[in-house]
């Protein structure tokens, strides 16, 4: 399993959606970081064959969309966290 996905798990609340949690967690950190747009274009192709699990329960997409924000969230400060430690270490 990629780190991305891992992560995701950790904030994923159904089982065997880590993978669109990890994609949506991509986006989230594609338009933050400033990806490529064919990177958010690769990301929006996985992304719509998740469409019949999303058609099926109409709220998935608000509870796993909050999940991704969340793992994207803890990434960022994580990443700042260490940035912010390797300044204090050089200093």
């Amino acid at each position: 399993m990629t780190k991305t996905v891992l992560i995701a798990e950790k904030f994923q609340n159904g089982a065997g959606l880590s993978g669109y949690v990890a994609e949506l967690t991509s986006v989230f950190l594609g338009q933050t970081l400033g990806f490529t747009a064919h990177t958010l274009e690769m990301n929006a192709a996985y992304l719509h064959n998740w469409l019949r699990v999303l058609r099926s329960d109409k709220g998935a997409i608000f509870r796993h969309a909050a999940d991704a924000q969340r793992a994207c969230d803890y990434l960022i400060a994580r990443s700042e966290a260490g940035r912010a430690g390797r300044s204090a270490e050089a200093a």
